[in-house]
């Protein structure tokens, strides 16, 4: 790739302020923003040849040193137009040197979900492979050990979650105090998982003459009050309308009984001959089942939430990526972040509790100008929920007509077949008595009726009788005793009765 005439951007010290650069048209190529060729030949490895509406208007901005807040749809190349110029503007601080002190941290980028970070560091690792620049990846789930190691061995860019960040500064491994460069990805999600404080204590262990860039798929009122505290002058970048969803994504809601939703489900997996497709839930448990459930259906399905460990979840979504996994079943933690070319579809078999979750949810399709479908259930009582994101939206959702087959309750479904037993004919009803325990109360149902254990007699407490030598005929037979009534019953008992006497 040719050298462009572009005038090159000054990146002789990062902490320095240069003027603003003035709004950048759309650039027809990656040459106008005047990157070194290093980082040219790995972009041009990529396939990327135009930057998106997002990084044409990001990366001379970051370049010239100033702080953004950039907000742009899902999908449309936000990781790039920062990651790009944090390479460009250390590529002079860069060192061959083995040396951990010549590999401090000079860039922090702050994800608020494993997939997230575990992406956005193979993005920057795939930009910077051909510089000297060092890159690691820290979040929890994992062995902390690794991330110790390669972080005492120096790194230049930093790519962390919150809380295991923390973990690693209170260990002494992650030294913060030479961070020039801040990105905060997806900060409206860090807020809303509650990562607020956290935050709060990692910016305060920051240099204070840092260029601090703030990234999100949505700008709230929340979001304005953080970047009014921490960001200086920022310039706001925003690419498409807030809250918006992509033009080239189909979004259809499907009004179902809640029953009904797991047939509902592999149908248009089904009839639309999706062998790729994301299927949102709002629970762990449910996420957990509905994977089972469909896979009895005969769709290979896995399911990624909070409760597995980050190993598995890596592998789902590793197999998912080279479509060995037909529906991959996630809760939120897998709206942000995923990176999945040319994603088909994706189905909300919950609607989400909060409306902007729905944008970054449907966001995992359609991403980079390819078309998408976005497929949503609604039961009766998540009507509130639908209104509330196309209020968000701003615009009703296309209803769609699903007549779902009947299935077997979901106990049924999830109860495996009883064995029959021999001689039992098909249909037949296995009979189920009740007994009564030894001491008189009712036991049951059970499937078989009691039997009780046979009594062994231990010689230590149990003798038989035994006659004695001497006898040796048995007993005379003893006379029937006589009838009597009571009184002389009585008085038999006690020696007969008491003779009557006359009287003086």
């Amino acid at each position: 790739m040719s050298d462009h005439s572009a005038p090159q951007a000054d990146t002789s010290d990062v902490s320095g302020q240069p003027a603003p650069a003035a709004a950048a048209a759309p650039a027809v190529s990656f040459d106008a923003f005047g990157l070194a060729p290093e980082i040219r030949k790995a972009i041009a490895e990529q396939g990327y040849t135009t930057p998106t509406p997002i990084q044409a208007q990001a990366i001379p901005v970051v370049l010239s040193g100033r702080d953004v807040m950039g907000a742009a749809q899902t999908g449309t190349g936000k990781t790039a137009s920062f990651s790009l110029p944090i390479l460009q503007r250390l590529l002079p601080l860069a060192s061959t040197s083995t040396s951990p002190a010549r590999h401090p941290i000079r860039a922090l980028i702050l994800t608020p979900t494993r997939e997230l970070a575990d992406q956005v560091a193979a993005n920057v690792f795939a930009y910077g492979k051909y510089t000297a620049l060092r890159s690691a990846v820290v979040f929890g789930g994992v062995d902390m050990n690794p991330q110790s190691e390669a972080l005492r061995r120096g790194v230049e860019i930093l790519i962390a979650t919150p809380g295991r960040l923390l973990d690693h500064v209170q260990q002494k491994t992650a030294n913060l105090g030479q961070v020039q460069m801040l990105v905060l990805d997806e900060a409206d999600r860090m807020l809303d998982m509650g990562f607020l404080p956290d935050l709060q204590r990692i910016l305060n262990l920051l240099p204070d003459s840092r260029q601090t860039l703030l990234f999100s798929a949505t700008f709230s009122n929340e979001i304005k009050r953080l970047a009014g505290s921490y960001l200086r002058d920022p310039q706001t970048i925003e690419t498409a309308v807030r809250n918006s969803t992509a033009t080239n994504v189909t979004q259809v809601v499907y009004e179902v009984n809640e029953g009904d939703k797991t047939g509902a489900v592999v149908q248009l997996i089904r009839e639309r001959g999706l062998k790729q497709v994301i299927v949102f839930c709002n629970s762990k448990i449910g996420a957990s089942r509905l994977a089972r459930q469909i896979e009895k259906a005969g769709i290979v399905a896995a399911a990624i939430h909070g409760d597995r460990t980050q190993s598995e979840r890596m592998q789902a979504l590793d197999a998912f990526k080279r479509n060995e996994i037909e529906a991959l079943v996630a809760t939120d933690v897998a709206a942000r972040g995923l990176d999945i070319a040319e994603l088909p579809a994706v189905i909300n078999f919950d609607l989400p509790f909060n409306a902007e979750d729905y944008v970054h949810r449907i966001g995992r399709t359609g991403r980079a100008g390819a078309s998408g479908d976005a497929l949503s259930l609604c039961s009766p009582n998540e009507r509130k929920q639908l209104a509330d994101i196309e209020k968000l939206i701003k615009r009703p959702l296309e209803r769609g007509t699903l007549v779902v087959e009947s299935a077997p309750p979901r106990e049924e479904r999830d109860r495996p077949p009883r064995r029959r037993e021999e001689g039992e004919q098909h249909g037949a009803r296995r009979e189920r008595t009740r007994f009564d325990d030894d001491n008189g109360r009712r036991r049951g149902p059970d499937r078989t009726r009691f039997q009780p254990a046979p009594i062994v007699h231990d010689d230590i407490f149990y003798k038989p009788y035994e006659p004695s030598a001497s006898t040796t005929a048995p007993e005379a037979a003893a006379p029937e005793p006589e009838r009597k009534g009571p009184k002389r019953q009585v008085a038999a008992l006690l020696g007969g009765l008491p003779r009557k006497t006359s009287g003086n």
